[in-house]
C-alpha cells in the first residue's frame, strides 16, 4: 500500500522540494538544466506513484555515481539512425536514458497520430527510470503505449543459475474512462534489483523464490545477494519462480522477448555485453536498448470506445467475487493512483538511508537545503 508501518521511520518530503533537490543535484553532476528537468520529472513520478525503488533511491547510485565513474554521459547526444513513416531507430550515445526515452516515445506518438501506429527502437541508451512513465505519455494522448528495456544481466533462464538477461520490463499503458489509466509496469523477474535494494535499506530478508544461487536453491540473505548479483554468484528468478512448476518458463520467455526486441531491431548490445565490465574487469557503460510503441485507437474504433471498454473491464474485475478475508481487488495502475493521492498531501517517504544520501549530496555541492529530519 501507499503508506503504513513500513514508512514509520521515513521523513515525508513534498513533491516540489524533492524534485527540486534532484534536479539541482543532476545539474551539479554536469547535466544540462533542460535535461535535468526531464530526468527530475521521470524520477519524481516514480516517488509520486509509490514506486520507491526508482525515484530518489536511484539518483545517486545509478546516475550520479555512474557519471562520476565516467561510464554515463551527462550530456545526451541523440542520433537518428533511421526515420521512416511509422518507425525510427535512435542512438543514445550512452547519454541519459530518460532524455532519450522521452524523445523516442514522443516520436512514436507523433507517428501514431499520422499513421495509426508508431514504433521507435533505441540503442546505446542507459537506465531510463520507470517504464510506466513512457507508457503514460501515450495514455495522456488517448493512445496505448508499450515499452520495454533490457538491462545488465540479472535473470537466470529456467533450469539455469547464470544471470543472462536483465529484469526486462514489458510495460503497457491503456487509457480508460476512469481517473487513472490501466498501467502494467513490472519486471519479467519475480522481483527486481530496485526492490531488493529497498529490502536492503530496511534490513529485511528476502522472500524465498526471488533469487537463485549457484547451487540451484533460493537465497534470502539480502545484503550478500546484492553483492553477488553483480559478480554472477546469484541470479533473479524469472516471473513465475524457480523451475517450471509455478510457471517460471513464462517469465523466462517474456524476458527473452524483451531482450530480442531491445537489440535485434536496432542492432544493439544484449545479455553479457551489458554487464558493465570489459575483459580486464574495468567498468564501462551499459549500452541498453529500448523500444517504444504508440497505438492510436482513432485508427480502430475510436478513443472513446477503447476507454469505455477498458474502464468497464477494470470495474468488472474489481467488482468480482473476492477471496475470503480480502477487502479489495485492484487493477493495474490503481495502487499507484492511491499512492499518488495520499502522497500529494503528505509528500514522499524518504528512509534514513536515503536521508544520508541527500545530506551527502547537499554537502558535496554546498546546496542550500535543511530538512526537518536533521532536527530529530
Amino acid at each position: 500500500m501507499a503508506y503504513g508501518d513500513a514508512y514509520k521511520d521515513c521523513a515525508w518530503i513534498s513533491f516540489e522540494d524533492l524534485e527540486k533537490f534532484m534536479i539541482e543535484s543532476l545539474i551539479h553532476a554536469g547535466i544540462p538544466a533542460k535535461d535535468a528537468d526531464v530526468i527530475g520529472d521521470v524520477l519524481i513520478e516514480s516517488d509520486k506513484r509509490g514506486i520507491d525503488s526508482h525515484g530518489i533511491g536511484r539518483l545517486k547510485p545509478i546516475y550520479i555515481d555512474r557519471i562520476d565513474a565516467g561510464i554515463l554521459n551527462p550530456e545526451t547526444k541523440i542520433d537518428v539512425i533511421k526515420d521512416e513513416k511509422a518507425t525510427a531507430v535512435l542512438d543514445g550515445n550512452n547519454g541519459m536514458g530518460h532524455v532519450v526515452g522521452v524523445k523516442a516515445m514522443q516520436m512514436a506518438i507523433d507517428k501514431a497520430k499520422e499513421y495509426g501506429l508508431g514504433m521507435v527502437a533505441v540503442r546505446n541508451s542507459t537506465h531510463y527510470g520507470i517504464a510506466g512513465y513512457y507508457a503514460t505519455m501515450a495514455t495522456r494522448n488517448n493512445m496505448i503505449g508499450i515499452t520495454g528495456t533490457n538491462a545488465r544481466p540479472s535473470i537466470a533462464p529456467t533450469f539455469g543459475v547464470e544471470n543472462m538477461m536483465g529484469t526486462n520490463p514489458l510495460t503497457f499503458g491503456i487509457p480508460t474512462d476512469e481517473e487513472f489509466p490501466f498501467v502494467l509496469d513490472c519486471a519479467t523477474s519475480v522481483s527486481q534489483r530496485g526492490k531488493i535494494e529497498v529490502y536492503g535499506r530496511a534490513g529485511k530478508q528476502l522472500p524465498p523464490g526471488w533469487v537463485i544461487g549457484l547451487d540451484g536453491k533460493t537465497r534470502t540473505d539480502t545484503a550478500q545477494v546484492l553483492e553477488d548479483l553483480t559478480c554472477g554468484k546469484a541470479a533473479l528468478a524469472p516471473l513465475g519462480g524457480i523451475g517450471e512448476e509455478t510457471g517460471g518458463y513464462k517469465g523466462y520467455g517474456y524476458a527473452a522477448v524483451v531482450e530480442i526486441l531491445c537489440a535485434a531491431l536496432q542492432d544493439g548490445k544484449f545479455m553479457k555485453d551489458l554487464n558493465g565490465f570489459d575483459d580486464n574487469h574495468k567498468r564501462i557503460p551499459y549500452p541498453l536498448g529500448h523500444f517504444f510503441i504508440a497505438i492510436n485507437p482513432e485508427f480502430f474504433m475510436g478513443a472513446e470506445t477503447l476507454k469505455r471498454i477498458a474502464g468497464t473491464i477494470c470495474r468488472d474485475l474489481r467488482n468480482s467475487q473476492k477471496a475470503p478475508g480480502e477487502e479489495r481487488i485492484y487493477t493495474a495502475g490503481e495502487k499507484e493512483w492511491i499512492a499518488y493521492n495520499y502522497r500529494k498531501e503528505h509528500g514522499c517517504p524518504v528512509p534514513p538511508s536515503l536521508q544520508k544520501v541527500m545530506t551527502t549530496l547537499r554537502d558535496r555541492w554546498h546546496m542550500d537545503y535543511h530538512w526537518d529530519f536533521e532536527d530529530k
